[in-house]
């Protein structure tokens, strides 16, 4: 099966934040764009898959004669919705050599001796690669926001700061792709208790997980807030319904080929004189 004939609409549009978005109304059972079964998106993931890594090597490949195009994944989302997925199913499928990946945890003393956006910039993509933030400079206004941890001005700051620093990154040749995981809090729950109940799967539970449960409903809100403030025609956000994990994947990885797609890109021209090299080739 191809991607062109599993979608039946471009999920782009249908999953960009628009001025009047509102979270509480996506469904995060829906399957916008693609009308398949599971099976069906499982087969169109691997059929894109070469693509996005043929894509990825002809950016880098680029990057070699000078272009300083980059793209950067940001995703967010609330715990076990699935970004982990996405890096080793979506992202995974590419060359390694040509991603760059950061996963931001809480922030260490000397992080916190910075601007918030400090530590971001020391993990942005170079020219030629995917970079892939696993959180992001979001978790900077979200848990403040929520917590309390920082005054409603300062927050109100970072906002600014933050689009500030994304158009920056643009008009600098960075494709901004900016997406929220969407999951329900019942698929929540399951989730957390398949954690519990598997022995192999007890590492990845945190207790801490279900403190940040009970705040579910300030979460939408606060996500509601970023979207308002930080979804701009050079870096919108896209929520992506999660609750089925075979679409999420299907769905960033579409949006991933839709941002190299635009860019165009074309092989670099060798800087050599190719029949000589193959006539000394043949002679070697």
């Amino acid at each position: 099966m191809s991607r062109r004939k599993a979608w039946n609409a471009d999920p782009e549009p249908l999953l960009r934040v628009e001025p009047g978005f509102r979270l509480d109304q996506v469904d995060p059972d829906a399957t916008p764009g693609f009308p398949g079964r599971k099976i069906d998106g499982l087969e169109a993931l691997a059929a894109g898959a070469s693509r996005l890594a043929a894509l990825q090597e002809r950016l880098y490949a680029a990057s070699t004669a000078g272009d300083q195009r980059r793209v950067l994944l940001v995703l967010q989302a609330m715990d076990t919705a699935g970004k982990g997925g996405i890096v080793s199913h979506v992202v995974g499928a590419v060359d390694p050599n040509g991603v760059r990946y950061a996963g931001f945890k809480a922030p260490t003393a000397e992080e916190r001796e910075h601007d918030f956006l400090w530590r971001i910039e020391r993990q942005l993509p170079s020219a030629g690669q995917l970079g892939v933030f696993d959180r992001s400079h979001y978790e900077d206004v979200l848990i403040q926001r929520i917590r309390a941890f920082a005054a409603p001005d300062e927050i109100e700051r970072r906002y600014g700061a933050i689009t500030e620093f994304e158009d920056g990154l643009t008009a600098e040749g960075t494709t901004i792709v900016k997406v929220m995981l969407h999951i329900s809090k019942d698929e929540q729950r399951e989730r957390l208790g398949e954690r519990l109940d598997r022995p192999d799967k007890h590492w990845k539970f945190n207790p801490a997980d279900i403190d940040e449960r009970l705040l579910w409903d300030r979460y939408q809100d606060a996500y509601q807030i970023v979207f308002d403030r930080t979804s701009t025609p050079q870096a919108p956000w896209y929520v992506v319904p999660a609750n089925r994990k075979w679409y999420a994947r299907l769905a960033v990885q579409q949006l991933l080929l839709r941002a190299l797609e635009d860019m165009q890109l074309s092989w670099p021209k060798a800087d050599f004189d190719v029949a000589e090299q193959r006539q000394r080739l043949a002679e070697s």
